[in-house]
Order: structure tokens, then sequence, then C-alpha cells
């Protein structure tokens, strides 16, 4: 524990030293070792429905501060990493489970057969900005490390389009509705039919997940599937292709009905915004092959950005009160420039919201979300997890031979507050490393099995 403050030391040893801790350290294992759980009072009583009988009865009054600790369920990795990496794995499963199929999630593995890509629509251009070109230096002159604070950062600050790239992440989620629509006609023009007969015929199922570039601007990471018109139980007709959908896709993107259009404001000129020309679509391909646009790299990058959002360009993590925040954070000159931007823009565009999302420089869309019909849902997967804990409650208290409405459970809890004393925070980060580094070392066990198949794992 070197390096710790004092004040931070002595709370440890604090902890460390209660006559609870080790209870104490149960209840964190029990949330992943959460870095801001929370904190819950109160009991619950399970009882035989018709004798009456107490089954089980707990109550907090013999917990550590007669608190129960429970997780956050954060999913930004900034704010608690081992709640973001459950996030991240419920995510892998739900894209992968839609890529390859999933018999326990209902998904079949026929999925595979049918046309599959994975594309990324970007922002346009609001400015040169330092970057590192495939080949040669930067515009600057600079050959930039791949960590340099600069990358993404405006040549010329003075002249970068500020507002226009807040108002383009503004409107980025609307960007993709028109997309989604205008892509089910590209669809069914190159099938030759209409989009009434499309619907009869075959089901447009994606995923996406949002990522912010080093520059500020947001882009679209998608995993989109052509499936039969019942969805991924059938197989798509026979005029559909892998080829076809990416020129669906491509046309979509670049068609002028998926612009978006905002008016005149004050000082601020009428915009028209489009996806980016830097659009990549490629075929998803199965475990194996070779290639490196696979079912489990495509579900593994998506994960991984599922947890991340604006704060990785500099900005805070949560809504921004006022513009002194900045100075107290140190938010560097290009994030603090966005949200200035945001602050500014707010009253000419007051329905957008630009200063309340400000902290996500201007973008308010769904961060990630799926067709209803991609795969299995994140609340399903959350279900299934508690089912699983709860079966073993119940196998450890005796009761779980008992038929199912055979039993009452009466509860009552309280928010009780949240979050870890400086020592704690320590002591839980650690929990939380030693169970991710099991994790790890039984999954890297598993695929040295020589009978693994081809289903892997979540490796974020």
């Amino acid at each position: 524990m070197a390096g710790l403050d004092p004040i931070t030391l002595c709370d440890l040893l604090r902890v460390a030293g209660a006559p609870d801790f080790d209870r104490w350290q149960e209840q964190i294992r029990h949330t992943g070792g959460c870095a801001d759980p929370i904190h819950l009072r109160g009991w619950t009583i399970t009882k035989d429905r018709v004798t009456g009988e107490t089954l089980h009865h707990y109550t907090t009054e013999g917990e550590p501060g007669g608190r129960l600790r429970v997780a956050c369920g954060n999913r930004r990795a900034s704010r608690c990493p081992a709640c973001a990496w459950t996030y991240a794995g419920d995510t892998y499963h739900l894209i992968r489970a839609g890529l390859a199929g999933d018999d326990r999630r209902d998904i079949p593995t026929t999925v595979r057969d049918h046309p599959r890509v994975f594309a990324t629509l970007t922002a346009p251009s609001f400015g040169p900005v330092h970057n590192r070109p495939d080949h040669g230096a930067c515009r600057c002159g600079t050959q930039h490390t791949p960590d340099d604070p600069a990358l993404g950062t405006a040549l010329t600050p003075e002249n970068y389009d500020y507002a226009g790239a807040v108002l383009f992440n503004n409107h980025a989620g609307d960007l993709w509705q028109r997309f989604t629509t205008r892509l089910r006609r590209e669809i069914a023009a190159r099938a030759g039919i209409t989009q009434r007969k499309l619907a009869d015929t075959a089901c447009l199922s994606y995923a996406k997940v949002a990522e912010f570039q080093k520059r500020g601007a947001i882009h679209f990471h998608a995993v989109i599937r052509l499936d039969g018109p019942d969805g991924p139980d059938s197989m798509p007709p026979s005029w559909a292709s892998v080829d076809l959908l990416a020129d669906a896709i491509r046309a979509a993107a670049r068609h002028p009905y998926t612009a978006a259009s905002v008016p005149a404001a004050d000082d601020q000129p009428a915009r028209t915004f489009r996806w980016g020309t830097q659009l990549d679509v490629r075929p998803v391909t199965a475990f194996g092959d070779g290639s490196d646009i696979t079912e489990q790299a495509v579900a593994s990058y998506v994960a991984k950005y599922a947890t991340k959002a604006a704060e990785t360009t500099g900005t805070l993590d949560r809504r921004i009160g006022e513009l002194a925040e900045l100075n107290r954070h140190g938010v560097p000159d290009h994030a603090r420039r966005l949200i200035t931007a945001c602050w500014t823009l707010d009253p000419l565009y007051p329905d957008r919201r630009l200063w309340a999302w400000a902290h996500m420089l201007g973008f308010r869309g769904h961060f990630s979300s799926k067709s209803r019909q991609f795969s299995t849902t994140l609340g399903a997967l959350r279900q299934a997890r508690a089912d699983y804990r709860a079966a073993e409650e119940r196998q450890a208290h005796g009761i779980d031979d008992r038929a199912p409405g055979s039993v009452l459970v009466l509860a009552d809890w309280q928010y009780a507050g949240h979050g870890h004393t400086p020592g704690e925070s320590v002591l839980a980060a650690t929990i939380a490393a030693g169970i991710r580094t099991n994790r790890e070392t039984a999954r890297e066990a598993l695929a040295d099995r020589p009978e693994r198949d081809s289903q892997g794992g979540w490796d974020g």
C-alpha cells in the first residue's frame, strides 16, 4: 500500500482491523468490487404461504455499519470499473448472440448464414486537427506519438467550427433514425420490390454503439443483419446478400434524406448535417477463418466502447453546473471550447438542451441501442443472472425444493447512502482486480483446452 496518503492509510487500517471486516469483504465481493455501492437498510422474511412458517429471515442489523451494499450498476468505466466490466460483458454476449446465435437465448445459430456487416458512420470535418496519418507527419509537421494529448485538437482553434461540432453531436441521433429508415428503402429498391413488400419478405436488424473520436465528434459502430420476415428464426430471401446490404448502407448514408437541417439563429448560420465521407462497411465472418472482422472481434469491439463516453476526450463524466467547473477540474482547451459552445448555443436552440448535455459535448441520443429482433436484451441477461443468484440463495437456505408459488416473501428496504470511505475504496479496488484476474485466468485456461469450440468468451 505504498504511496497512500496518511488519511487513507489510517482509514484502511481501521477497516481491515474491524471485527466485521470479513463480512464487509464478502459484501464487496458480491458486488464485484463495485467502486460506488448502494447502501440499503432493511429486512426480508420468507414464509410458507400455506402454514405461515418462517423459512428464512434476514436483516441488515448485524451487517457492517448496519447496511447491505449492492452494486451501483453504472456502465461508465470512469465511474465504476467493476460494474462497467459486467456491463461490457453483457453487451458482448448480446452482440455475439446476434451474430453467431445462442440457443440459451432463443437465437438460432443459423443467423451466421444471414447477410451481416460491421459498419462505421463518422462525423464530417469541422476543421483540421492534429492526427497521425498513415504516411508522413501531421500537417503541423510533427509525427505525433499515439498518446500525444495534442491528437484530435484543432490545428487553428480560432478557425475550428466548435458550434458545428456540438450541433452535429446533438443531431446524431436524428441522423441515425433517418439512416435506418432510408436503409430499408435502399434495400427494397435493390431487391426490386416496394418497401411494404420488403416487410413481408425480410427484416432489418441492427445493434449500434456510439464512440467519441479524439476530436470530440460522435460516430457510430453498427452491426447490421438481414433476416427473413420473422426475424432471426427465418432465412432471408434469395436476393439478400452481403454485397446488396453493404451497397444499400453506402447509398443510405449518402442520401439527402438522411441529412438533418438546423435553422439559422442569431449569429449562427443555417446548417445541414450529413455523415462524414469516411464510411466503413465490412462483412462479418465466422470465427477462425483468418479475418480480423470476426463475430468475436466485433462483439468485443462494441462491448469495449459501450462503457466509454465523452470523458475520453477530456470532458467530465457528469452534468456540468457552471463553466467555472472546467477550471477546477482542469478540462483541456479543446474540450473546454466544445463545452463553451454548448453554453453559448443553448439559448439559441432551447429545444435541443445543449447545456444539459454539455458534458457529452452536445450528444443526447441513445449511446447503445438495438432493433427489437437483433438479439436478446440487457434486461434478460441481468434477469438470468439474478435468477441464478436467487437459486443459489434458496439452495443455501434449504428452500430450493419448495414448489413455485408456495412461498411468500415480505421485505422492507430503505436507501442509506452510497460509496466508500477512502480506505474502503482502496480495498474494494484490490478486490475488483482480484476478481477480474481470476476470471481472466479461468478464461485463458478454457481457451487452451483442445476441445474448445468457437464460442469464445468476453475478452474485454
